[in-house]
């Protein structure tokens, strides 16, 4: 079962005598206390409200939680996942609601269960851990901290049986050595012996045509994944300097995206990813962040690649957003990759009885030819519609004409969805609507109503809120401050909303939250996520995931909105930013976009000057 919630496989890059001894741990057992009441009930975040029920006594991720465990001298058990993830479902149903993998798990541990959504933050720092002493990462993830919340092990999905193993090996070790682990955990938590230094954005380009996959588009030879910083990069470069490969490898996986099975061709819109390097196979989850991003970078292609085709694949995208997500105003984050009755993609797939039922016989013959149905499923509800042969114009009529009679019968499937909506995130469908608004009064008049709801909700006097979500009988509950992530999005989605809109109250704002974001996330080691992290390791800003690096967004933003003061410290920190860029290039596509872009008039210089 490697196929979701295995995460992108990497390289290791701590020493092997010291993965080796993490993964060791597994081998050992404890007795502990009365476990405390789960305290999931009445969340804000639907993903925790799911676990209200589970015989796992879960916490809440704070200091709290911490000085539990420095009380009783006991690990903190750190779950981390998200509502839309099938293999967190999964897990959920096997272990956490298990009341024998409970009890074991009550007894030796303080358990906390984490939206990764709503703490990006720690998800970054403990994806991190993960990489480095498993070499992959994903979700589910459970990560165990030693009391002073130093990672001590990781742990991707594991089955019931497995998990339990585990769980006592590691509890029966921290009872005969604790000293021992929590010495070893403050070595993991050390940084890894200095990688190579990257030159951007020429080390950059280099690293793309060693990872690019020319035949079939996309990055690597596993899982394929939009990406989307470094294709925005990758456009950066071929503005600048036109090359035949990169353009070829451009238009290869902007058309493998649009045509292959990431993107649902019967309601529109994007999975988060394929499972296989052919694009053909999606994890059937949706999130608002690929779909923000993936609308803006159409746009883009179709810009710097003088193809307009690509418009039409961004309003595609855009419409999705605007019949499926939309929310009083507001981007819900996503939509379950499990259907209502928990199969995995079951209300994207076909069987082969439900379309003779809903089709007419030439509609079904042309279906069938598209859609290649005589050849055996890769899913066991069923096919998934993605059109793989040539048609003639009037069997390409009945296929949309087929499609459109899916979309209707789609209708009465439900799909979980999770309400909360994040700041940053909508900061993203921001940005994509104000680049959009020229086209269709439909995409201006939701980029207006966005705006007004991230006026009245997202903000407060002290920052951004990190989002709204659903609480107790469906009232909007707030889900704690921002991080950096959030500051620096929402302020270019309102810099990009007030010039298209024409709206100084936005570019106001904007300059407010620029210069709250310097105050509150900069400090004598550069820009962090959070205000203070509680645990002993911490992510890079700079890194990109499947969303920009934060600290590249709020540089950008801040050469073009931010005050004085901001923009001097905006200039320095990217020279610091350059010179500290270490490990693997394709990490810092969006620095590397940032070196690409010149700052604006009136700006500090201090980023064209020589680095010393």
């Amino acid at each position: 079962m490697t196929r979701i919630g295995r995460g992108m496989f990497t390289r290791p890059v701590v020493s092997r005598h010291l993965a080796c001894a993490l993964v060791a741990l597994a081998g050992w057992g404890m007795a502990g206390s009365v476990p405390a009441a789960n305290q999931m009930a009445g969340q804000p975040s639907p993903y925790l409200a799911l676990h209200a029920d589970d015989a796992t006594a879960w916490r809440v991720w704070g200091a709290a939680a911490l000085e539990e465990a420095r009380r009783g001298n006991r690990l903190v058990m750190v779950s981390l996942g998200y509502f839309a993830c099938h293999w967190c479902h999964v897990m959920q149903r096997e272990t956490w609601a298990d009341p024998g993998a409970a009890a074991v798990i009550n007894r030796h541990f303080i358990p906390v269960k984490v939206d990764r959504e709503t703490h990006p933050a720690l998800d970054a720092s403990l994806q991190r851990f993960a990489q480095l002493t498993r070499g992959r990462s994903g979700w589910p993830l459970t990560v165990f901290l030693t009391p002073q919340g130093d990672p001590l092990l990781a742990v991707l999905y594991e089955p019931r049986d497995e998990f339990v193993r585990i769980a006592e090996g590691l509890a029966r070790r921290w009872r005969a050595d604790a000293p021992g682990l929590t010495a070893l955990a403050r070595e993991a938590a050390r940084p890894p012996a200095a990688a190579p230094r990257v030159l951007l954005p020429d080390d950059f380009d280099r690293a793309v045509e060693r990872s690019a996959d020319v035949l079939q588009g996309g990055f690597g030879d596993a899982a394929r994944f939009p990406w989307v910083p470094r294709l925005m990069t990758l456009l950066a470069l071929e503005a600048r300097a036109p090359s035949a490969w990169r353009r070829e490898f451009l238009v290869e996986t902007l058309t493998q995206m649009a045509r292959g099975g990431l993107r649902d061709h019967i309601a529109g819109g994007y999975f988060r990813y394929t499972v296989d390097p052919a694009w053909r196979e999606p994890h059937f989850e949706k999130m608002l962040y690929d779909n923000a991003q993936l609308a803006a970078l159409f746009l883009r292609a179709a810009d710097a690649l003088g193809e307009p085709a690509w418009i039409g694949e961004a309003r595609a995208t855009l419409d999705f957003l605007l019949d499926e997500m939309a929310l009083d105003g507001g981007f819900i984050a996503s939509l379950s990759a499990l259907d209502a009755a928990g199969e995995e993609g079951g209300a994207y797939l076909w069987d082969d009885a439900e379309l003779r039922a809903l089709l007419p016989d030439e509609e079904y013959a042309v279906v069938r030819l598209a859609w290649r149905l005589d050849e055996a499923s890769a899913f066991a509800a069923g096919h998934l519609p993605v059109p793989r042969t040539i048609l003639t114009p009037e069997q390409a009529q009945r296929l949309a004409s087929a499609a459109q009679r899916l979309r209707e019968a789609r209708r009465t499937r439900v799909i979980p969805r999770d309400e909360k909506r994040l700041a940053g995130w909508n900061g993203l469908a921001l940005s994509a609507l104000a680049a959009a608004a020229p086209l269709d009064v439909r995409y201006r008049d939701a980029a207006d109503a966005l705006y007004r709801f991230a006026r009245d909700r997202l903000l407060d006097g002290r920052g951004v809120r990190k989002g709204v979500g659903a609480g107790v009988g469906g009232a909007a509950r707030g889900l704690g401050p921002g991080d950096l992530h959030d500051h620096a999005y929402l302020a270019r989605g309102l810099l990009d909303y007030a010039e298209a809109a024409q709206v100084a109250q936005a570019r106001e704002l904007a300059t407010r939250l620029i210069d709250r974001a310097w105050r509150s996330f900069h400090g004598t080691r550069g820009l962090r996520l959070e205000t203070r992290a509680l645990i002993g390791t911490e992510a890079d800003a700079w890194h990109d995931t499947a969303t920009p690096a934060p600290a590249a967004v709020l540089v950008q933003v801040t050469r073009e909105a931010g005050s004085t003061d901001a923009r001097d410290r905006a200039e320095r920190e990217l020279r610091r930013a350059l010179r500290a860029a270490r490990g693997d290039a394709l990490d810092y596509a969006s620095l590397a976009r940032l070196v690409l872009t010149p700052a604006p008039r009136g700006a500090s210089p201090a980023a064209s000057r020589p680095l010393p």
